[in-house]
């Protein structure tokens, strides 16, 4: 709080915010969509994540270091459908004597459970990147209003410029806000799903190995 020729100055963001110019408002409630779309695709992707990793374990777990029948390779993927592994387990277990075919098919298969690992990480990634520049938008047009003001008004005092400046800069934070946690949940869910996938990569080659020793 500051005291300026009788007047007393408050920093309150919320004012900022709904006082401020049609364009910077336009730039700030974009940001916030963009902060709340950030959050709800962290917590949508680590449950995901987590269920799928849980899906994973118990699948291996299932298979353990038995030899099965393909026929048992199969059921046990038919009844762990939620695994990701599931779908190549199956592929494994229904080619027996086509290594080739196997080889393709898993290659195939794990590039398409890769996606879907990694879904929705680009829009982390794209906000992370882009939303400090929206920001930086919000305040190049905040910085213009001011100096219009000062022309308009013949004079530089604080309570002339303070609302223009108060929102870009205002524009500049929300921006930060909404790109450091993209920026983290994104490193975060991204090693947690390479985890995942090297994971079950590992277990992709196994099975396929395993069904080639048998039918050597």
């Amino acid at each position: 709080m500051e005291h300026l020729d009788g007047q007393t100055l408050v920093l309150d963001p919320a004012a900022l915010f709904f006082h401020a110019s049609g364009p910077v408002l336009a730039v700030l409630w974009l940001l916030l969509a963009a902060s709340a779309a950030v959050w709800w695709i962290f917590v949508v992707k680590s449950r995901q994540l987590r269920r799928w990793r849980v899906a994973q374990s118990r699948l291996e777990q299932a298979i353990g270091q038995r030899r099965l029948e393909p026929q048992q390779l199969a059921s046990l993927a038919r009844h762990h459908q939620s695994a990701l592994g599931a779908p190549v387990l199956e592929a494994v277990a229904t080619r027996r004597g086509q290594p080739e075919v196997v080889s393709a098919v898993v290659a195939r298969l794990l590039v398409e459970q890769r996606e879907r690992a990694t879904s929705m990480l680009t829009w982390l990634a794209s906000i992370g990147a882009t939303a400090p520049f929206v920001g930086l938008l919000g305040t190049v047009y905040g910085i213009m209003d001011a100096f219009f003001r000062i022309g308009r008004e013949k004079s530089a005092s604080l309570p002339v410029v303070a609302p223009a400046i108060g929102e870009a800069l205002l524009a500049t934070a929300v921006g930060l806000f909404a790109a450091i946690p993209a920026v983290l949940a994104y490193n975060l869910l991204s090693a947690r799903a390479e985890a995942l996938m090297d994971r079950m990569t590992a277990a992709a080659r196994e099975w396929a190995a395993s069904v080639t020793r048998e039918d050597d």
